[in-house]
């Protein structure tokens, strides 16, 4: 006689193969889910890690940022512009740079200022020129071209003599030189001049004469 049939539990009937599969692939199956669980349990605190290194890294290269100091600026005692190969009169620039030679850039430019609007002549006792009224003056010129050009370079020496920290500033040195002309028509030369600009602080250039 067959044994009476048992009716299997609910865990049971799940454990049990179905038909046409072995057993053992149930158990490698099980095994398998087991350990992909794992490795995402495994995976979730390795990527919390990653995160937090990332963000440590941001916060250390703020800081870095952070420290970084601005650069403090040296103060000179000299400011210098220059201008080269310049349109103008070689002769007319020499008188020009004797009369702002001494002067502040401000006094320089209303100096130069007046020669332009012809209000005070530039004076010329060396050169051919004709007499212009004024105390003391036996020639002189309104050399505009050349005024105008130098106005430019004290502008600029005076921009320097800012950012150099100069204080009571004074032109000390206004130099021109002839530069090499190129040749017009019918072999002329043309007229070029170099120009030289320094500014001192007045206090101590004086203090260097004493």
């Amino acid at each position: 006689m067959a044994a009476p049939s048992v009716p299997l539990k609910g865990k049971e009937i799940k454990e049990t193969a179905p038909k046409g599969v072995p057993p053992a692939r149930m158990a490698s199956d099980k095994s398998d889910k087991v350990g992909k669980e794992k490795s995402k349990v495994d995976e979730t605190p390795k990527m919390k890690t990653d995160v937090e290194k990332v963000e440590n890294i941001k916060a250390e290269k703020g800081k870095k940022k952070k420290i970084v100091k601005q650069k403090e600026i040296s103060k000179k005692d000299v400011a210098v512009a220059n201008g080269f190969s310049l349109k103008i009169s070689p002769k007319q620039s020499k008188y020009i740079m004797r009369i702002i030679r001494g002067k502040s850039p401000d006094n320089a430019v209303v100096r130069l200022q007046d020669v332009i609007s012809e209000k005070r002549v530039v004076p010329m006792a060396g050169l051919e020129v004709g007499h212009k009224k004024g105390k003391g003056l036996a020639g002189g010129k309104f050399p505009k071209n050349a005024c105008k050009a130098i106005i430019e370079i004290v502008k600029q020496v005076k921009a320097n003599s800012i950012i150099a920290g100069i204080e009571n500033s004074v032109i000390s040195i206004a130099r021109s030189d002839r530069a090499s002309a190129p040749y017009r028509k019918a072999g002329r030369k043309a007229k070029r001049t170099h120009i030289h600009i320094e500014i001192r602080d007045r206090t101590k250039s004086i203090g260097k004469a004493k």
